[in-house]
């Protein structure tokens, strides 16, 4: 994800979050980097205050609800907002990777299995959204980000509950992504239904295997009269063949010609599984694919310089000085010896336990190679306490001399 720096006019801090730099804007607001207190990322995304009435701020609003009433494991989750601070704000889970749209810019589409388990995978989030009564409304490329644990959607910004005709939006206006819009959507018709968002993953789906959506145009007019002309067929060159009667399905002009997304996942499926892949694995090759390279929020973070080394001695200080004397000196304490592992044996060692209780204050000699045909040099023991032939453990008292013996020579050579 593209992590640009902040302005002068950018705020320092916003709800307690303290603000790294911007990673998204639009025509409403602005998306920024940010910290919690305790060090955890975040996406704070705040009105523009050019922008901030009272419509803007009831649909804002709106967005914090349905952001509280949205869970799944592919929704990025609600952190805190504020609807009635000035500016009004949000922050939600921040995903390090690029989106969508600028993956496919940057390392071109992705093969057939890749899209269909991205596929599978946004049709069930989109499912669960569904299944709470909310329409996404605003799936596009854009807000689908690859992160290092999969594909998560962002940007509830212009979801509705299902079942309601009311809008905030003004009389024969629409409000969304044209290019990724269903023809009833563009024409403003209302209630919607889940349909929509079948037709909007088609779209993304069909942008994924081929670098371009179902239709494209310089004028947004002619954009408009090619979605809800129902004589023009969305372009599908590029797509993989075995994706085609997938998305032709979803990108149907009625809306009650579109597969519902359990049938969208099971399709997926059946592409993935066609190529001797299963779902799961396919997922996982997705996620190594897109996953962002390296931690960007590192480079954004200001270094901590460790305080330096005290200087002053050990113990309490001079009762006529508040401060140590300018000779004082680092006392530094040499290293001590790990203490030395015993091993439990079954039988007395090659050997005497004087011996391994006072070693030899010289430098250590080389240890010696193994020769099968001498009976003092066994090969290691396994790792772990021997067992008996019952299965108990057996401690001989020879093995409990030799650590108790052990202890007490590290006790003696002790440096503390």
């Amino acid at each position: 994800m593209h992590i640009a720096p902040l302005s002068p006019h950018d705020p320092a801090e916003l709800g307690g979050y303290e603000l790294l730099g911007r990673i998204g804007h639009g025509g409403m607001g602005q998306v920024y980097l940010g910290e919690s207190p305790g060090g955890e990322p975040a996406a704070v995304k705040v009105i523009k205050p050019s922008v901030v009435d009272s419509e803007t701020r009831q649909r804002f609003a709106q967005e914090v609800e349905i952001l509280k009433t949205i869970w799944g494991a592919r929704i990025a989750a609600l952190l805190d907002a504020d609807a009635e601070a000035d500016p009004p704000w949000l922050a939600t889970e921040y995903i390090e990777g690029l989106d969508l749209s600028r993956h496919v810019a940057r390392h071109g589409p992705l093969p057939s299995l890749l899209t269909a388990s991205l596929g599978a995978t946004l049709a069930e989030a989109l499912a669960t959204v569904h299944k709470q009564g909310l329409l996404h409304r605003d799936l596009k490329p854009a807000n689908v980000l690859l992160g290092p644990n999969g594909p998560k959607v962002i940007d509830f910004g212009l979801a509705v509950f299902a079942e309601s005709s009311v809008s905030l939006t003004a009389p024969n206006t629409v409000v969304g992504t044209p290019s990724c819009m269903p023809p009833e959507q563009a024409r403003g018709d209302r209630p919607l239904t889940p349909a929509v968002d079948v037709y909007a993953l088609g779209a993304v789906m069909l942008f994924a295997a081929s670098g371009h959506l179902p239709y494209q145009a310089a004028n947004i007019h002619v954009l408009f009269h090619q979605v809800t002309d129902p004589e023009t067929a969305p372009d599908l060159s590029g797509a993989p063949a075995e994706l085609v009667p997938l998305l032709t399905a979803m990108l149907a002009h009625e809306a009650e010609d579109r597969p519902a997304l359990s049938d969208v996942v099971q399709q997926c499926r059946g592409v993935i599984e066609a190529q001797g892949f299963k779902v799961a694995q396919a997922r996982r090759r997705l996620t190594t694919h897109t996953a962002a390279p390296s931690n960007v929020l590192d480079s954004l973070l200001p270094t901590v310089a460790a305080p330096p080394p005290s200087t002053a001695p050990i113990g309490p200080p001079d009762a006529e000085t508040a401060t140590p004397p300018a000779t004082a000196t680092t006392v530094v304490l040499p290293p001590t010896r790990p203490e030395p592992i015993p091993t439990l044996v079954d039988r007395p060692a090659a050997r005497s336990v004087s011996a391994m209780a006072e070693p030899s204050p010289g430098p250590a000699s080389p240890k010696p190679t193994a020769d099968p045909d001498d009976p003092s040099l066994t090969p290691p023991a396994p790792i772990g306490p021997p067992r008996g032939r019952s299965g108990q453990r057996r401690h001989s008292a020879q093995a409990r001399i030799t650590a108790q013996r052990l202890r007490e020579a590290y006790a003696a050579h002790a440096t503390f």
